[in-house]
């Protein structure tokens, strides 16, 4: 392992208002995600916000996913972070981009814990 981590940072517009505002199945999506990337769930939570938008965190042994939706725009960040080799964070953040029903996505993954961060090493996906 040459990282202690990889972190995919993702932006996601065009998604299902109704979706970016539904507490329950966000919670339940991300922890879907976190799974179906092969990742430990230790904790979650999530608060839903008035009038609109969904914030919330799904602590896995591995580090973390997070989000932060916005229906107001059709937008969600959503940030996936995965310590060693064993778990790909894009895994989960495709799981999440797809549910979420995203038009338009960009996401870059930051190798963590090897120093300063070169440009040129940084993964940015569109989709």
């Amino acid at each position: 392992m040459d990282t202690m981590g990889r972190h995919v940072i993702a932006e996601l517009w065009g998604c299902a208002e109704d979706r970016l505002n539904d507490l329950q199945s966000i919670e339940r999506t991300m922890v879907n995600a976190a799974l179906e990337a092969g990742a430990e769930v230790r904790e979650v939570a999530f608060h839903k916000f008035a009038p609109q938008g969904v914030s919330g965190v799904v602590i896995i042994s591995e580090s973390h996913l997070t989000i932060h939706s916005f229906p107001e725009h059709g937008y969600a960040s959503v940030d996936v972070y995965t310590c060693g080799d064993r778990i790909d964070p894009n895994v989960a953040c495709d799981y999440i981009t797809q549910w979420l029903g995203a038009t338009k996505s960009e996401s870059i993954e930051v190798p963590r814990g090897v120093g300063p961060i070169a440009l040129d090493k940084v993964k940015v996906r569109a989709l």
